[in-house]
């Protein structure tokens, strides 16, 4: 045999035939020495010149020669052929020891392999599991870590839906489509002579919803499913390589855009939770940037926002360090299953402990701004208002001008400034319609390396935990009156050009306030897309919608699976979902109106022929020539663009323009493999973002100006388009027109999750905006029927489905009056009911059913799912489609514009009363025809009943057949809820007594503590009764009414009662020449008194009783009123405390030092001051003065203990009362709810009884 390298041995068969040089055979060596082939080409013999398809049958790989695999008592091949053996057999054939039994096991007699491996030092062979420490290198300087090289992995892969589902559904598609046809062809053929008038009805009806449904079922062939490779992503951007030796993170950057709109309808806690959830998401922080569009420009929703960034600096490094899911804290906290499940850390208890009990301080925190900013702006303006007073009478001679003083009542910020945006009494410039752009960045830009924390970052250890926050910034655009502001799209644009400047994300993520982040690996899951091959055609991600808090039975469908799992899941077979508005993750580059790379445009007329799109130029051929390469360029943005240089289309932004070519360029993929294209090199996004100064930012305030978008193409061909309430459709639309490709992301674990209206009232108004939006869609120039070439034909039936679908509401109330019609004639659709009809209704039942299973099937809804989506179908159909429609005919003929007001985000707090809302009937106009169809079927049938039991031959064929029709189309799956009413109201009691027991006891806490210093205050003012005496009839020009009230209701009648004396002291001391004015200390006399004695209340102060009661703060309190107020008596009104259930109003006067001392002069009580010397050089007017402020500020410290304490009693009492009302009423409605569920339980048994007797009675 010829002699071969080292490590390869040539086949003996082959020595007089050349094969090519790097071809490998794999044979095994048997006992005699003779190699036999174990491929699969032994049988080819082919020349020296062969093709290179057999270059691999030349070399001969052996297989280990080891002794279980030798003949006994055999010797090496090299010592039978008396030549030397080389250093491969030498390797894997040397034994210690040929005597085989003593590696036999003692037992089983068989050969024990793994000692044979330790004896004899053999190997394994050639790989990546094991490699020879002798002589590492083989022929051609190969090495273990050439194996160890990774190949080239995508980042996503389909997968196809089973053969045996899909095939069979297509089938049953076509098999229903040739069913329909025939049975229309025959219906047609076939009229009812006797009621042609219900014959053209139903057929016109029919036709239409063969057709709704062929366009429904049509973009559904082709369903598919899809994976991602986060693995894959970690390694291609996350990695140390050549390109990025130090690991920094490759991935492009993001920005995280939340709208909101009414602090009222959309809580703060929640919009503020949904920012928690964005800033601890598991992305690069230095590539993440989160912004909120305040369109109502509400300091609410701002101060909300600062808290919530000032708390997220303790969340965001507790859900790195201990891998927190979800990271929303509401939502986290509130998981039902064991939060200690696959921790592993020991501090895990006590952070989690810490962490919420700041979180609930948080929470209290939010819950308590709107009322700390009505009292800062009070305060305030309280302020500003004595300064305008002290002004006013210096210009006026110390006499207040008769017209009194105007003040602006403005919302101020903590600073002491006033708010630029909306005001709480709204003003010019300061309302929702008129008030300037605010921006402000509230966490700045993170540093590009990781900051780790310590082990005491306020009191929790983020030893070796990046405690940086991603960059946030509060956006509210400007709004003028002349404006129009384009609702929420216009909102959007604002922070698609802020945004651009301040961070220029390649990617924007797009959520609703309530949709906050449930997976925090969700923006890499959607990376994976955009930066596999292929990527930058996608222009945007779409996310299924998941919600929470909807009943379990999900009675009006809130989950639309069927949609989100179904009809999405279909059209990214095709060329991707529809933009439906939230959880979408977007291209920036694709949101400026560009056209994508390597589009295709779909001639004939199925769209069967598909060629590359050609982009039109306006230059010459030699430049287009040159434009056309550089579109296919792999390595340079596409800065040629000619928009790009006309500020017409963007505006007049420099700075903005420039940033357009940067974000296209960093939204490339990687150009890792030959089949990339249009990619960008590895580690080019590894520098550091520049830090933001004033003019960037001065620059981003004026990109969100309301004048921006004049003479531009912002919201017609660039960013969310204009001109329909359902702006997502549209905009997606327009993508796909140019020939862009989306893509549905359906993840393991869910992306986002929301809030949805569980009251059928607000989810019927949900379903009108939509379908409103539809049906603009329908008469506007977005109509699929335009579309250009690029979109393909099922996406264009799909989108043509999406503006056509309300109008089946015309046709559905129509077809579901034609029940009670055909018995109010008692005529019928057809002539009779012949095999032909009843046949193509069986078919036509049972492919749909089929249809619907198999559908199903491959969208892995519930059965239940399907059905309720049906039931509510129905209800939606015959309610807001048809009213969608007939305001989309007053738009189209009238030019009535639509308005829509926003749907209430706030979710019940109490478990208990979760799904309350489910049972609350708000009435609605789209109520009336649902009803209407109703009533209508019911009186049909009590007629139809009537006419066929007073006939001659009654019929009762045609009676129940009309009856089993109409109840077929009339029912709309009303459930009887009298008891679950009564049980929720049962639970509502509860709760409520439960509560008034513990504010029973509160009370008679703080009773407690509060009494004593009472009783033991009274020393302190009698001395001076005994001096001064007490005037409460004296007659003076100017007097002022102090009223002391409480800060919160449930007291009983004695905040009341002490405003009915201050009003009725009012009256007594009111004249032609006197003064009367008020001084309220308690919220509740305020809020009275403010209805029609706003102009006589001098000085207003709450929250008195926050802290323990002392002298001293009440001596300020004293000081304040003496200060701001002119009188010449005090007459203070309070309630004195007697006892738990009684307590006496009070009034006690305090003259100023000029009527004390003219009163001395007179005589009577206050005549025996002058028998008193006065020692210490004083004079008398000063000792006076001394001796009524610290009578006053006695008198008012007593009276305050005193009120507060028959505050105390008063609510005792009246929580006493209330709790043994809740009893009263809890057991009122036990008995009813017993009663109730005796009487159904009842009436189910005598049916069954009855139903039985009757089966024997037949029997």
């Amino acid at each position: 045999m010829a002699s071969s390298p080292p490590k390869k041995t040539l086949n003996s068969q082959s020595s007089s035939i050349s094969r090519p040089p790097q071809a490998v055979k794999f044979g095994r060596r048997t006992s005699s020495g003779r190699s036999v082939s174990l491929s699969r080409d032994d049988d080819m013999d082919v020349p020296g010149d062969s093709s290179s398809h057999t270059d691999y049958i030349n070399y001969t790989v052996h297989m280990p020669p080891t002794p279980d695999n030798q003949p006994a008592g055999s010797t090496s091949d090299a010592a039978n052929r008396g030549g030397p053996r080389n250093k491969m057999e030498r390797r894997l054939s040397v034994m210690k020891s040929n005597n085989k039994s003593m590696l036999l096991r003692s037992q089983t007699g068989d050969f024990d392999h793994n000692r044979w491996l330790f004896e004899s030092k053999g190997k394994y062979g050639i790989g990546n599991a094991f490699w020879s420490e002798e002589d590492d290198n083989y022929d051609g300087g190969v090495n273990m870590s050439d194996f160890l090289d990774k190949p080239w992995k995508p980042l996503t892969r389909k997968v196809q839906i089973p053969a045996k589902v899909l095939s069979p559904y297509r089938l049953l598609i076509v098999c229903r489509l040739v069913v329909l046809f025939f049975f229309l062809w025959w219906r047609i053929a076939n009229p009812n002579e006797d009621a042609m008038w219900l014959w053209g009805l139903s057929i016109v009806c029919e036709l239409w919803f063969a057709f709704s449904w062929i366009l429904d079922i049509l973009p559904k062939l082709n369903p598919i499913n899809r994976a991602t490779d986060l693995d894959a992503l970690h390694d291609k951007f996350e990695q140390p390589s050549p390109s990025n030796p130090t690991g920094r993170s490759d991935l492009p950057g993001v920005d995280v855009f939340v709208s909101t709109a009414d602090p009222d309808k959309e809580p703060p806690l929640v919009t503020a939770n949904t920012l928690l959830s964005i800033l601890a998401v598991d992305y690069p922080i230095e590539k993440l940037s989160a912004y909120i569009s305040d369109d109502g420009g509400a300091i609410l929703t701002f101060e909300a926002m600062a808290e919530a960034v000032r708390f997220a600096e303790y969340w965001v490094p507790f859900c790195r360090k201990h891998d927190i899911e979800p990271r929303n804290p509401d939502s986290y906290f509130s998981l039902k299953k064991d939060p200690t499940k696959n921790k592993k850390k020991h501090d895990f208890v006590k952070d989690r402990r810490w962490v919420k009990r700041e979180y609930d301080e948080f929470k209290v925190r939010i819950n308590g701004l709107p009322e700390q900013i009505k009292k800062r702006a009070e305060q305030f303006n309280m302020r500003e208002e004595l300064k305008e007073r002290r002004i006013a009478k210096e210009k006026n001679g110390g006499v207040l001008p008769p017209d009194g003083v105007e003040v602006v009542k403005a919302t101020w910020m903590a600073d002491g400034t006033h708010w630029p945006g909306t005001w709480f009494e709204p003003k010019p410039d300061h309302s929702k319609g008129d008030h300037a752009g605010i921006l402000q960045i509230m966490s700045k830009v993170p540093e590009l390396e990781p900051v780790m924390g310590g082990p005491n970052e306020g009191a929790l250890d983020f030893t070796g935990i990046d405690i940086r926050v991603p960059m946030f910034a509060y956006v509210s655009r400007e709004k003028r009156p002349g404006f129009d502001h384009n609702k929420k799209a216009g909102a959007m644009n604002g922070m698609v050009r802020a945004s651009a400047i301040l961070s220029n994300g390649a990617f924007i993520l797009n959520l609703d306030c309530d949709h906050y982040i449930y997976n925090s690996k969700a923006i890499k899951e959607g990376m994976c897309f955009m930066m596999d091959r292929g990527g930058d055609r996608i222009c945007y991600i779409q996310f299924p919608q998941r919600f929470e808090g909807i009943d379990p039975s999900d009675r009006y469908a809130n989950h639309n699976t069927v949609f989100f799992d179904g009809n999405m899941r279909a059209l990214d077979g095709l060329q991707g979902p529809v933009y439906v508005g939230t959880g979408c993750m977007f291209r920036r580059y694709a949101l400026y109106g560009f056209n994508p790379p390597r589009a295709n445009e779909y001639s004939g007329v199925f769209g069967q022929d598909k060629a590359p799109a050609m982009y039109g130029r306006t230059q010459s051929g030699a430049s287009q020539n040159s434009q056309a390469s550089d579109i296919e360029s792999d390595t340079q943005p596409l800065t040629d663009d000619p928009d790009l240089g006309l500020p017409k289309k963007f505006g007049n932004s420099t700075v903005f323009t420039d940033t357009i070519p940067v974000a296209e360029y960093q939204g490339r993929p990687l150009a890792d493999h030959m089949s990339v294209k249009n990619g960008r090199p590895p580690g080019a996004l590894l520098l550091p973002r520049p830090p933001l100064d004033a003019p960037t930012v001065a620059e981003a305030i004026a990109v969100i100006s309301c004048w921006y978008e004049d003479n531009t193409e912002w919201g017609d061909r660039i960013g969310w388009i204009y001109g329909s309430v359902t702006e997502d459709v549209v905009t997606g639309y327009r993508m796909h027109n140019r020939g862009w490709r989306s893509v549905y992301c359906i993840t393991k674990r869910d992306a986002f999750r929301g809030t949805a209206p569980i009251n059928l009232t607000d989810r019927l108004h949900q379903v009108l905006r939509w379908a409103t939006g539809s049906v603009e869609i329908f008469f506007s120039k977005n109509n699929a029927i335009f579309a250009t070439r690029r979109l393909k034909f099922l996406q264009r039936v799909a989108y043509l489905n999406v503006g056509i679908y309300p109008f089946t509401s015309i046709f559905l109330v129509v077809y579901c009056f034609l029940p009670a019609l055909c018995l109010f004639s008692g005529k019928f659709i057809v002539q009779s009911l012949d095999i032909h009809f009843l046949s193509y209704l069986l078919c036509i039942t049972i492919t749909l059913t089929l249809i619907s299973l198999l559908e199903v099937k491959w969208s892995g809804i519930g059965l239940e799912e399907w059905w309720r989506n049906e039931q509510f179908w129905l209800i939606g159909g015959t309610s807001a489609h048809l009213a969608a429609v007939v305001q989309g005919f007053l738009k189209v003929i009238a030019g009535i514009e639509i308005s829509f007001t926003l749907t209430s985000k706030s979710a019940g707090e109490d478990e208990d009363d979760v799904f309350a809302d489910l049972y609350i009937v708000k009435w609605t106009g789209l109520f009336i025809m649902p009803l209407t169809i109703i009533v209508v079927n019911l009186v049909a049938i009590v007629i139809g009943a009537s006419r066929t039991i007073y006939s001659v031959i009654p019929q009762w064929n045609k009676l129940l057949g009309g009856t089993f029709f109409s109840m077929e189309e009339g029912l709309l799956g009303v459930r009887s809820i009298s008891t679950q009413v009564v049980r929720n109201r049962m639970k509502s009691v509860k709760n409520i007594q439960k509560i008034t027991k513990a504010m029973k006891m509160v009370a008679a806490s703080k009773l407690r503590a509060v009494q004593g210093r009472a009783e033991n205050s009274r020393g302190l003012w009698q001395p001076f009764t005994a001096l001064l005496g007490d005037n409460p009839s004296i007659d003076v020009k100017k007097s002022v009414v102090v009223t002391l009230s409480s800060d919160k209701g449930l007291c009983g009648g004695i905040n009341s009662t002490v405003v009915k004396v201050s009003r009725a002291l009012y009256k007594l001391n009111a004249g032609p020449e006197k003064e009367v004015k008020f001084v309220i200390v308690g919220e509740k006399a305020k809020a009275i008194m403010f209805r029609d004695s706003k102009n006589d209340i001098s000085l207003t102060v709450t929250e008195l009783n926050k802290n323990p009661l002392n002298y001293a703060q009440v001596s300020v309190l004293a000081d304040d009123i003496l200060k701001n107020v002119e009188f010449d008596a005090l007459r203070i009104v309070y309630n004195k405390f007697h006892s738990v259930v009684a307590f006496l109003p009070t009034v006690a006067t305090v003259l100023s030092p000029e009527i004390i001392e003219k009163e001395s002069e007179v005589g009577g009580k206050l005549g025996e001051l002058d028998s008193y010397e006065i020692e210490g050089g004083e004079t008398k007017g000063e000792i006076l003065q001394n001796l009524a402020e610290f009578q006053f500020s006695c008198v008012m410290f007593n009276a305050v203990l005193e009120n507060a304490c028959s505050e105390m009693g008063a609510r005792m009492s009246a929580m006493d009362s209330s709790s043994r009302n809740a009893g009263e009423m809890l057991d009122r409605l036990t008995l009813t709810y017993n009663r109730t569920r005796q009487a159904s339980i009842t009436t189910e048994l005598i049916e069954i009884i009855s139903g039985a007797s009757a089966l024997e009675a037949a029997k």
